[in-house]
């Protein structure tokens, strides 16, 4: 077995998590339903006229311009509400307080342009809902993009007012005004700038030809598309920057990886593409990833068996304050019980190869092809060499080259996130298998981690060159058993064998059956069946990896954040920690 075995969760906690949690999400669903409610209901108010003997009574007080203003702040509110209303459910700060604004503005509209309390009572008793849970709207939106947006909405508002304004004093003869022809100066030009916003009738604007109508149309659109801009970066997720990793939380995360990290994982974890939520306890550790709106953990939580279950409450409450989804990739499946206690779905993303090393030999029929390849390389005078850390400067600038024709044979970029990429100073710490041709020219290579707190190790890169000779990379890995052999280690781990596996059970998810069509005939775009194959010769016990992530709704974010994550779409110009 890998890994640490949970002990049972103390189901009255996990319990209690769960139905507070439950309890929040009908809260905001009907929080969220009841604010898109209410801009429908604007929206029918503002473009139905007011009964008529409210009416009477309101033009005592109020001139026919204030109501019909009154008819426009009520359309305005329900479409921003209709906008408001899905950020209300994904717990945004900033949707919780411009939804109070507006539907202080709904009820003072609703008032004004025909005495209507029915309304006003809806948006009240959604006020007070709102008032109630405002402790539960804890997602932040990114402050740089709040900045960023709180700007655009100010040069929005100028923008507009300078756009029109210099448009009206331009084009003036091109409009009439309450029927007399426009003569529009500095200030007419501003003040019907204003109208166009804040009149049902444009203050009796009437633009005379194509032009004219263009021009009075295009005010709208610049102001909607600037404002819809700002509106979207005021709701937008907390985005990671290149300073959200520093030395002192790597080193912090360093000390945990070292005493309680079980897999190689725990290796790639101290890669500088991640980041790193450390838990209330101070004992555990979440190597991750934000992309988009999902926040990617590599792997279980790192630290005490013990210190699990709070870790994982914890990183979720970050998430939720970040407004991203918790997600853990490549999950063991002795640590499955903790995360469906705490009502997390899961899909198997694969298998790992895992060699027996005490047992392996080439004896026996079944390993006649290994045996064959080798004698064949040892004949044409192939030799391997095994490097244990640190790797020198001269020899990993000698295997760049077969990387580079390794890539670009591969017509692809560098991966990330699970696998490493070739750096130095992520390189100079691992073991390192060499396959040198006949003249000395190498031909091959494949590195290694050494597995945390016991006697495994872990291939990750495997580059050669594009014209080798048959049966290379099997010479290089025998070559590798024996030598990791004669040193006392147990096991040697091929990685993850992405959908090996996946769906081939009756009892199998439907979503894992969907991956299993993309494993038996999409072969031709990555090769999945020849990478199973190649690790299948070496007759390795295969271990089940899991996908945890929230909820299905949530599984389209973060199938783009793992493609993000693996392409590595974020720049790692942040300082690099000494390894």
């Amino acid at each position: 077995m890998t890994g640490q075995i949970f002990p049972a969760p103390p189901q009255k906690s996990i319990a209690k998590l769960r139905y507070l949690r439950k309890r929040i999400r009908i809260n905001l669903w009907m929080a969220t339903l009841l604010t898109a409610t209410m801009g429908v209901v604007n929206l029918l108010s503002a473009v139905t006229p007011g009964l008529p003997a409210r009416r009477n009574w309101l033009e005592l007080f109020f001139p026919f311009s204030i109501r019909a203003g009154g008819h426009l702040f009520a359309a305005i509110a329900g479409f921003a509400l209709l906008l408001l209303s899905i950020n209300l459910l994904r717990r945004k700060r900033v949707a919780w307080w411009l939804t109070i604004g507006l539907l202080i503005v709904s009820i003072v509209s609703h008032l004004i342009k025909g005495l209507d309390y029915e309304e006003c009572i809806l948006a009240t008793l959604l006020l007070a809902q709102l008032f109630l849970m405002r402790r539960v709207f804890t997602a932040q939106s990114d402050r740089p993009s709040i900045a960023q947006g709180l700007r655009v909405l100010i040069g929005a508002v100028l923008f507009t007012l300078a756009y029109g304004t210099a448009g009206f004093y331009i084009l003036d003869g091109h409009f009439k005004v309450d029927g007399q022809l426009s003569n529009f100066g500095f200030v007419q030009s501003l003040l019907q700038t204003l109208a166009m916003f804040f009149t049902e009738d444009n203050a009796g604007l009437e633009p005379q030809g194509r032009f004219a109508n263009f021009f009075a149309d295009s005010i709208y659109i610049v102001g909607a598309v600037t404002l819809t801009f700002a509106l979207l970066m005021l709701l937008r997720p907390v985005l990671l920057r290149n300073d959200s990793t520093t030395r002192a939380n790597y080193q912090r995360a360093r000390q945990i990886i070292d005493q309680h990290g079980q897999t190689s994982l725990a290796r790639l974890a101290l890669l500088n593409d991640k980041v790193y939520y450390f838990s209330p306890t101070g004992q555990s550790v979440v190597a991750y990833v934000a992309k988009g709106r999902a926040a990617i953990s590599l792997g279980d939580p790192i630290g005490p068996a013990t210190d699990r279950q709070e870790t994982l409450v914890a990183f979720c409450e970050f998430c939720d304050r970040n407004d991203w989804f918790p997600t853990f990739y490549e999950v063991l499946p002795e640590n499955l019980p903790l995360y469906d206690a705490l009502g997390f779905q899961r899909v198997q993303i694969g298998e790992e190869a895992i060699v027996d090393l005490k047992t392996f030999t080439l004896k026996g029929k079944a390993n006649q092809n290994l045996r064959t390849a080798c004698n064949r390389l040892t004949k044409t005078g192939h030799t391997v060499q095994v490097y244990q850390p640190p790797i020198s400067d001269e020899l990993i600038q000698s295997l760049k080259p077969v990387s580079d024709e390794w890539l670009r044979a591969k017509q692809g970029a560098e991966k990330r996130f699970s696998i490493g990429w070739f750096d130095r100073d992520y390189l100079r710490n691992c073991f390192m298998g060499v396959v040198y041709d006949s003249g000395g020219r190498i031909v091959a290579f494949a590195n290694l981690l050494s597995g945390y707190n016991r006697l495994e190790v872990t291939v990750d890169l495997m580059r050669h060159r594009q014209e080798i000779e048959k049966g290379t990379m099997d010479f290089l890995f025998v070559s590798l058993f024996q030598s990791l052999q004669s040193l006392g280690y147990e096991a040697f781990n091929f990685s993850l064998s992405p959908l090996a596996g996946v769906g081939q059970t009756p009892d199998s998810q439907r979503i894992e059956k969907g991956l299993n069509y993309f494993f038996e005939h999409l072969n031709q775009f990555y090769n999945f069946k020849g990478l199973h194959q190649f690790k299948e010769k070496f007759q390795p016990r295969w271990e089940p990896r899991y996908l945890v992530y929230p909820s299905l709704a949530t599984l389209p974010d973060v199938a783009v954040g793992l493609v993000r994550a693996d392409a590595g779409d974020r720049l790692l110009d942040y300082l690099k920690p000494d390894t």
